[in-house]
């Protein structure tokens, strides 16, 4: 089974984007799942969402906590069951970007040997003020949503994605995604 990781902060086109990747495969003949955290289906997701919707230090510590408990669930009962030939996992490993400074290289490199990685890790990047501007369109404005927030999480983030694909996303989505499609092409011919 082939694992991608579809990660970056709000407002990037993660779930977009693993919707495209998605498509690509299909259309070769794969069947394909994707898993967006926080999930809508697990009592850990919706904790989750509920904590980011809120106010307060608490609220972000307790939206860590069931996205880690929500990502955890979709590799127990979506990566490991193998059902698929591809899973698409979107917001999953750079959570720990979100955690305080001094514990963001501890809390990756922990879940880094902890969970499933892949050659297919790809950190969808923009500008923070591009993203600001982004989700301030939405209806509701997440805990870590501000511009200060994305700032200061893309820099932590940016910090620990050494082995990752790093891909810009402030073009279009189609100016994106050819770019992604290129990457993919080129990390399946050196998979088989």
């Amino acid at each position: 089974m082939k694992l991608i990781i579809v990660d970056g902060l709000d407002g990037v086109g993660k779930d977009t984007h693993a919707q495209r990747i998605k498509h690509y495969y299909e259309q070769q003949g794969y069947t394909v799942c994707i898993r967006s955290h926080p999930s809508s289906d697990t009592f850990f997701g919706k904790q989750s969402k509920k904590a980011l919707l809120s106010h307060g230090m608490l609220n972000k510590i307790k939206a860590s906590m069931f996205y880690a408990l929500d990502v955890l669930h979709s590799i127990r009962y979506y990566y490991h069951r193998g059902d698929h030939d591809i899973i698409i996992m979107v917001r999953y490993l750079m959570g720990t970007a979100y955690l305080p400074t001094p514990l963001v290289n501890t809390g990756y490199t922990f879940f880094e040997h902890f969970v499933p990685t892949s050659p297919y890790m790809f950190f969808l990047d923009a500008p923070p003020e591009t993203l600001h501007q982004r989700v301030q369109q939405r209806e509701k404005v997440e805990i870590f949503e501000t511009l200060e927030a994305l700032q200061r999480v893309r820099r932590k983030a940016l910090s620990v994605a050494t082995k990752w694909n790093i891909v810009d996303t402030s073009g279009t989505v189609d100016q994106t995604f050819t770019h992604l499609q290129k990457m993919l092409e080129r990390l399946d011919k050196k998979e088989t």
